[in-house]
């Protein structure tokens, strides 16, 4: 079966951008490259009239249809898959591609899931606590100096996605887990853990990214994180079980009665 990615089931995701007019330049450059869903977290100065300026006539309905959201959470929960973009290379981002390559790993994706592609702010980028929300990462290659200004980042990795509408044969993925569904699994493998005493609960995230990593890399569908999560309840119920069951075996049974020389005969 010939398949094409789904432009209509990405949207970009600015995270606190601090100019408008970068926003409106973002709504441009999607729109240009078909697609509709612009997403702003935490914007410093969301300002329309600035941004409807830089966005123009010709991607005033996008910019008009911005979702603004006060949280970086917030704006990502409904996503099955979530790309990080970053310029920074090594240390904890170490599983990173670039845009061509990524936007043929996204086609199966984009045919059953919703995809976030994240921006960071202009003047940092995402720090590595927000990239460790993300399932992929991808750096755009430069010559020599790697910052892009966000609008031109926004348009080239949205090129390199438009170009990945010709058809190609991958068969389509079913419906990864959400943010807010591998959150829940992975707090709640966190508590289970550190009370059977397998991470040390006095540092309990060093071990959860190491698992978190694990997690990302194998793409979890929302069916196999039902199945972790009750699997952690069956463990948390039997654990609770069998300290009962100690319970009831140390505890002191009847006092026998005193018997004569002659009662048992």
């Amino acid at each position: 079966m010939s398949e094409t990615i789904q432009l209509n089931q990405i949207s970009v995701v600015l995270h606190k951008p601090r100019f408008p007019e970068n926003i409106g330049a973002s709504a441009r450059a999607i729109c240009n490259m078909g697609i509709q869903r612009l997403v702003v977290a935490q914007p410093e100065n969301f300002d329309m009239i600035k941004v409807l300026r830089m966005a123009t006539q010709a991607a005033a309905a996008v910019a008009t249809q911005i979702q603004v959201y006060e949280t970086l959470d917030e704006a990502l929960a409904p996503y099955q898959c979530i790309v990080g973009t970053t310029a920074r290379v090594g240390g904890q981002r170490k599983v990173i591609a670039s845009p061509e390559k990524l936007a043929g790993e996204l086609i199966p994706v984009s045919q059953t899931n919703r995809i976030a592609i994240l921006f960071g702010p202009e003047d940092r980028g995402l720090t590595n606590e927000e990239t460790r929300r993300c399932h992929h990462l991808l750096t755009i290659p430069t010559a020599r100096f790697s910052s892009l200004n966000l609008s031109q980042a926004v348009m080239v990795v949205c090129y390199e996605l438009f170009k990945a509408t010709s058809e190609k044969k991958e068969p389509p993925l079913p419906r990864l887990a959400t943010r807010h569904e591998l959150d829940g699994m992975y707090a709640q493998l966190r508590d289970i853990l550190v009370r059977i005493d397998y991470i040390n609960p006095e540092n309990p995230d060093y071990w959860m990214n190491k698992i978190r990593y694990f997690g990302t890399r194998m793409r979890l569908r929302a069916r196999e994180v039902s199945i972790i999560r009750g699997i952690c309840r069956q463990i948390n119920w039997y654990a609770e079980k069998r300290y009962r069951d100690g319970l009831e075996d140390r505890s002191p049974g009847p006092t026998p009665r005193p018997t004569t020389p002659f009662e048992d005969a």
